[in-house]
Protein backbone atom coordinates (compact mmCIF):
# COMPACT_ATOMS: atom_id res chain seq x y z
CA UNK A 1 0.00 0.00 0.00
CA UNK A 2 1.50 3.55 -1.03
CA UNK A 3 2.20 5.98 1.64
CA UNK A 4 0.50 9.06 1.52
CA UNK A 5 3.16 11.00 1.42
CA UNK A 6 4.50 8.73 -1.56
CA UNK A 7 1.31 9.27 -3.21
CA UNK A 8 1.37 13.19 -2.99
CA UNK A 9 4.50 13.35 -4.49
CA UNK A 10 3.86 11.29 -7.36
CA UNK A 11 -0.01 13.39 -7.89
CA UNK A 12 2.80 16.52 -7.71
CA UNK A 13 5.12 14.61 -10.28
CA UNK A 14 2.48 13.93 -12.86
CA UNK A 15 0.90 17.81 -12.48
CA UNK A 16 4.07 18.91 -13.07
CA UNK A 17 4.97 16.88 -16.35
CA UNK A 18 2.76 18.68 -18.82
CA UNK A 19 4.04 21.90 -17.78
CA UNK A 20 7.73 20.72 -18.33
CA UNK A 21 6.29 19.28 -21.59
CA UNK A 22 4.98 22.51 -23.21
CA UNK A 23 8.76 24.08 -22.74
CA UNK A 24 10.00 24.65 -25.91
CA UNK A 25 13.54 22.93 -26.81
CA UNK A 26 16.50 25.35 -26.75
CA UNK A 27 17.03 27.07 -30.03
CA UNK A 28 19.85 25.18 -31.64
CA UNK A 29 22.26 27.47 -33.97
CA UNK A 30 25.77 27.13 -35.43
CA UNK A 31 26.45 30.29 -33.88
CA UNK A 32 27.32 30.88 -30.58
CA UNK A 33 25.89 33.86 -28.15
CA UNK A 34 29.13 35.96 -29.19
CA UNK A 35 29.17 35.38 -32.91
CA UNK A 36 25.36 36.11 -33.26
CA UNK A 37 26.15 39.24 -30.83
CA UNK A 38 28.75 40.26 -33.24
CA UNK A 39 26.85 40.02 -36.70
CA UNK A 40 23.77 41.89 -35.71
CA UNK A 41 26.16 45.08 -33.97
CA UNK A 42 27.75 44.99 -37.79
CA UNK A 43 24.30 44.57 -39.47
CA UNK A 44 24.06 47.74 -37.18
CA UNK A 45 27.22 50.16 -38.14
CA UNK A 46 26.03 49.22 -41.72
CA UNK A 47 22.60 50.48 -41.36
CA UNK A 48 21.61 52.02 -38.00
CA UNK A 49 18.46 53.17 -39.31
CA UNK A 50 16.73 50.63 -41.50
CA UNK A 51 14.06 51.53 -43.46
CA UNK A 52 11.30 49.06 -45.27
CA UNK A 53 11.42 50.18 -48.83
CA UNK A 54 8.09 50.29 -49.76
CA UNK A 55 6.21 53.45 -49.61
CA UNK A 56 3.20 54.29 -47.14
CA UNK A 57 1.79 57.05 -45.61
CA UNK A 58 0.07 55.42 -42.49
CA UNK A 59 -0.91 51.91 -41.12
CA UNK A 60 -3.67 51.82 -43.65
CA UNK A 61 -1.19 52.06 -46.90
CA UNK A 62 1.19 50.29 -45.14
CA UNK A 63 -1.33 47.29 -45.09
CA UNK A 64 -2.30 47.64 -48.41
CA UNK A 65 1.43 48.13 -49.59
CA UNK A 66 2.42 44.94 -47.94
CA UNK A 67 -0.30 42.95 -49.17
CA UNK A 68 0.31 43.83 -52.55
CA UNK A 69 3.71 42.97 -52.37
CA UNK A 70 3.29 39.49 -52.46
CA UNK A 71 5.06 37.96 -55.38
CA UNK A 72 5.74 41.27 -56.65
CA UNK A 73 9.11 43.60 -56.18
CA UNK A 74 8.79 46.54 -53.92
CA UNK A 75 9.64 48.79 -56.38
CA UNK A 76 7.25 47.90 -59.23
CA UNK A 77 4.45 47.72 -55.52
CA UNK A 78 5.61 51.49 -54.99
CA UNK A 79 5.05 52.50 -58.82
CA UNK A 80 1.62 51.32 -58.49
CA UNK A 81 0.92 52.92 -55.17
CA UNK A 82 2.07 56.32 -55.72
CA UNK A 83 -1.02 57.00 -57.53
CA UNK A 84 -3.12 55.20 -55.89
CA UNK A 85 -2.84 56.77 -52.20
CA UNK A 86 -2.97 60.26 -53.39
CA UNK A 87 -6.57 59.58 -53.80
CA UNK A 88 -7.48 56.71 -51.23
CA UNK A 89 -5.29 56.86 -48.21
CA UNK A 90 -7.68 55.55 -45.82
CA UNK A 91 -10.42 52.81 -45.85
CA UNK A 92 -12.97 54.88 -46.54
CA UNK A 93 -11.51 56.38 -49.80
CA UNK A 94 -10.91 52.89 -51.15
CA UNK A 95 -14.45 51.77 -50.69
CA UNK A 96 -15.28 55.06 -52.45
CA UNK A 97 -12.86 54.64 -55.16
CA UNK A 98 -14.01 50.73 -55.78
CA UNK A 99 -12.97 47.75 -57.05
CA UNK A 100 -12.70 48.30 -61.18
CA UNK A 101 -10.85 51.43 -60.16
CA UNK A 102 -8.35 49.99 -57.70
CA UNK A 103 -7.53 47.25 -60.36
CA UNK A 104 -6.60 49.86 -62.97
CA UNK A 105 -4.06 51.76 -60.33
CA UNK A 106 -2.51 48.20 -59.91
CA UNK A 107 -2.61 46.66 -62.91
CA UNK A 108 1.20 46.44 -63.17
CA UNK A 109 1.32 44.18 -60.48
CA UNK A 110 0.84 40.22 -60.62
CA UNK A 111 -2.29 39.04 -59.33
CA UNK A 112 -3.96 42.41 -59.82
CA UNK A 113 -7.36 41.05 -59.82
CA UNK A 114 -7.16 39.21 -56.91
CA UNK A 115 -5.19 41.52 -55.31
CA UNK A 116 -8.01 44.65 -55.99
CA UNK A 117 -10.90 42.70 -54.40
CA UNK A 118 -8.95 41.83 -51.26
CA UNK A 119 -7.61 45.41 -51.07
CA UNK A 120 -11.82 46.39 -51.40
CA UNK A 121 -12.32 43.69 -48.97
CA UNK A 122 -9.89 44.36 -46.20
CA UNK A 123 -11.20 48.15 -46.47
CA UNK A 124 -14.60 46.88 -46.01
CA UNK A 125 -13.78 45.30 -43.28
CA UNK A 126 -11.81 48.21 -41.20
CA UNK A 127 -14.60 49.97 -41.50
CA UNK A 128 -17.10 47.34 -40.58
CA UNK A 129 -15.18 46.10 -37.44
CA UNK A 130 -12.40 48.19 -36.60
CA UNK A 131 -13.89 51.90 -37.12
CA UNK A 132 -11.89 52.74 -40.06
CA UNK A 133 -8.62 52.08 -37.74
CA UNK A 134 -5.94 49.19 -38.46
CA UNK A 135 -5.61 46.75 -35.84
CA UNK A 136 -2.70 46.35 -33.07
CA UNK A 137 -2.77 42.60 -32.86
CA UNK A 138 -1.75 39.91 -34.79
CA UNK A 139 -4.89 38.10 -33.74
CA UNK A 140 -6.86 40.86 -35.43
CA UNK A 141 -5.02 41.98 -38.52
CA UNK A 142 -4.79 38.50 -40.22
CA UNK A 143 -8.33 38.65 -40.41
CA UNK A 144 -8.06 40.72 -42.95
CA UNK A 145 -8.94 39.64 -46.70
CA UNK A 146 -5.16 39.17 -48.26
CA UNK A 147 -3.04 39.69 -44.52
CA UNK A 148 -1.41 36.50 -43.75
CA UNK A 149 1.04 36.18 -40.81
CA UNK A 150 3.91 37.74 -42.42
CA UNK A 151 2.36 40.91 -44.10
CA UNK A 152 0.67 41.22 -40.10
CA UNK A 153 4.42 41.19 -38.54
CA UNK A 154 5.44 43.71 -41.04
CA UNK A 155 2.69 45.93 -39.79
CA UNK A 156 3.37 45.24 -36.85
CA UNK A 157 6.42 46.24 -36.69
CA UNK A 158 6.67 49.30 -38.94
CA UNK A 159 3.21 51.24 -37.94
CA UNK A 160 3.27 49.84 -34.21
CA UNK A 161 6.65 49.96 -33.44
CA UNK A 162 6.50 45.80 -32.05
CA UNK A 163 9.61 43.71 -32.52
CA UNK A 164 8.65 40.88 -35.19
CA UNK A 165 10.46 39.14 -37.60
CA UNK A 166 8.51 39.30 -41.10
CA UNK A 167 10.14 35.86 -42.88
CA UNK A 168 9.90 36.22 -46.47
CA UNK A 169 12.09 34.95 -49.27
CA UNK A 170 15.08 36.92 -48.60
CA UNK A 171 15.01 35.52 -44.75
CA UNK A 172 13.66 32.46 -45.20
CA UNK A 173 16.82 32.21 -47.80
CA UNK A 174 19.67 33.52 -45.73
CA UNK A 175 18.18 31.82 -42.44
CA UNK A 176 18.84 28.52 -44.34
CA UNK A 177 21.83 29.06 -46.45
CA UNK A 178 24.08 30.47 -43.90
CA UNK A 179 22.74 28.09 -41.09
CA UNK A 180 21.65 31.20 -39.07
CA UNK A 181 18.12 29.54 -38.04
CA UNK A 182 17.39 27.04 -40.64
CA UNK A 183 14.12 25.47 -41.23
CA UNK A 184 11.29 24.26 -43.48
CA UNK A 185 8.45 26.37 -42.81
CA UNK A 186 8.81 30.44 -42.94
CA UNK A 187 6.78 29.65 -38.94
CA UNK A 188 9.28 27.66 -38.01
CA UNK A 189 12.32 29.96 -38.69
CA UNK A 190 10.60 33.30 -37.36
CA UNK A 191 10.04 31.30 -34.20
CA UNK A 192 14.14 29.91 -34.19
CA UNK A 193 14.78 33.61 -34.74
CA UNK A 194 13.17 35.47 -32.63
CA UNK A 195 14.82 33.15 -29.97
CA UNK A 196 18.25 33.73 -30.55
CA UNK A 197 18.64 36.96 -32.21
CA UNK A 198 19.85 39.56 -29.68
CA UNK A 199 17.38 41.30 -27.61
CA UNK A 200 18.63 44.94 -27.95
CA UNK A 201 19.14 44.13 -31.90
CA UNK A 202 15.37 42.59 -32.42
CA UNK A 203 13.20 45.67 -33.25
CA UNK A 204 15.32 46.13 -36.90
CA UNK A 205 16.90 43.04 -37.19
CA UNK A 206 14.08 42.08 -39.70
CA UNK A 207 14.91 44.82 -41.93
CA UNK A 208 18.99 43.83 -41.25
CA UNK A 209 18.23 40.95 -43.01
CA UNK A 210 16.12 41.51 -45.82
CA UNK A 211 18.22 44.09 -46.92
CA UNK A 212 21.08 41.97 -46.06
CA UNK A 213 19.55 39.42 -48.68
CA UNK A 214 18.77 41.80 -50.96
CA UNK A 215 21.86 43.38 -51.65
CA UNK A 216 24.45 41.31 -51.28
CA UNK A 217 23.40 37.61 -50.06
CA UNK A 218 21.48 37.46 -52.85
CA UNK A 219 19.44 34.48 -54.58
CA UNK A 220 21.31 33.55 -57.28
CA UNK A 221 24.94 33.81 -56.17
CA UNK A 222 25.60 35.66 -52.85
CA UNK A 223 28.58 38.54 -53.38
CA UNK A 224 30.57 37.12 -50.38
CA UNK A 225 32.92 39.72 -50.91
CA UNK A 226 31.22 42.64 -50.04
CA UNK A 227 29.89 41.01 -47.06
CA UNK A 228 30.60 42.59 -43.18
CA UNK A 229 30.21 38.95 -41.49
CA UNK A 230 32.56 37.13 -44.45
CA UNK A 231 35.04 35.83 -41.36
CA UNK A 232 31.73 34.86 -39.25
CA UNK A 233 29.39 33.12 -41.96
CA UNK A 234 29.08 29.32 -41.79
CA UNK A 235 27.67 29.00 -45.28
CA UNK A 236 29.34 26.07 -47.09
CA UNK A 237 28.64 27.81 -50.06
CA UNK A 238 30.84 30.95 -49.07
CA UNK A 239 33.86 32.22 -51.31
CA UNK A 240 35.15 34.97 -49.57
CA UNK A 241 36.49 34.67 -45.47
CA UNK A 242 37.48 38.63 -45.31
CA UNK A 243 34.76 40.69 -44.46
CA UNK A 244 34.27 43.95 -46.04
CA UNK A 245 34.77 47.29 -44.64
CA UNK A 246 32.31 47.98 -42.10
CA UNK A 247 31.46 51.54 -42.82
CA UNK A 248 27.74 52.59 -42.59
CA UNK A 249 26.08 53.21 -46.02
CA UNK A 250 24.49 56.20 -47.09
CA UNK A 251 20.95 55.84 -48.00
CA UNK A 252 20.96 55.52 -51.53
CA UNK A 253 22.84 52.24 -50.96
CA UNK A 254 20.28 50.65 -49.57
CA UNK A 255 18.61 50.15 -53.10
CA UNK A 256 20.11 48.56 -56.09
CA UNK A 257 23.85 48.80 -56.44
CA UNK A 258 25.41 49.39 -59.23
Amino acid sequence: MTSPSKKSSTQTLKKSIPAAAKRKPAVRSAYSKAELEEIFRRFSVQRPEPKGELEHVNPFTLVVAVALSAQATDAGVNKATRALFKVADTPQKMLDLGEEKVRDYIKTIGLYRNKAKNVIALSQRLVDVYGGEVPKTREELVTLPGVGRKTANVVLSMAFGIPTIAVDTHIFRIANRIRLAPGKTPDEIEDKLMRIIPKQYLFHAHHWLILHGRYCCKARKPECERCVIADICKSPEKTCDVPAPLVELPPQLFGPTP
